[in-house]
């Protein structure tokens, strides 16, 4: 369990750090990463499951479906933040 926790963290900093660099940012620091990819990777296996959209190879599916959510969390993230800079 252990080591399915440490691979969790790595794998959620890396669909971070992509989903980021995809955007155009520099990234979110470590920790921000690794947040940012294992929301993401909860969020785009909830919508690739609800749009019924299937990749064979279980290991690509995790990671376009992770880096897809960290892009949608990311956007409403960004989204969020203009807003109440908008409302000052």
């Amino acid at each position: 369990m252990e080591v399915q926790l440490i691979w969790t963290i790595i794998y959620g900093a890396i669909c971070g750090y992509v989903a980021s660099r995809i955007l155009g940012g520099d990234g979110f620091g470590f920790l921000g990463n690794i947040v940012i990819g294992i929301l993401g990777g909860l969020i785009g296996h909830k919508v690739f499951d609800w749009l019924d959209f299937n990749i064979q190879n279980k290991i690509l599916s995790n990671l376009v479906s992770s880096v897809a959510g960290a892009i949608i969390l990311i956007i409403i993230l960004e989204w969020l933040q203009a807003s109440t800079k908008k409302k000052r």
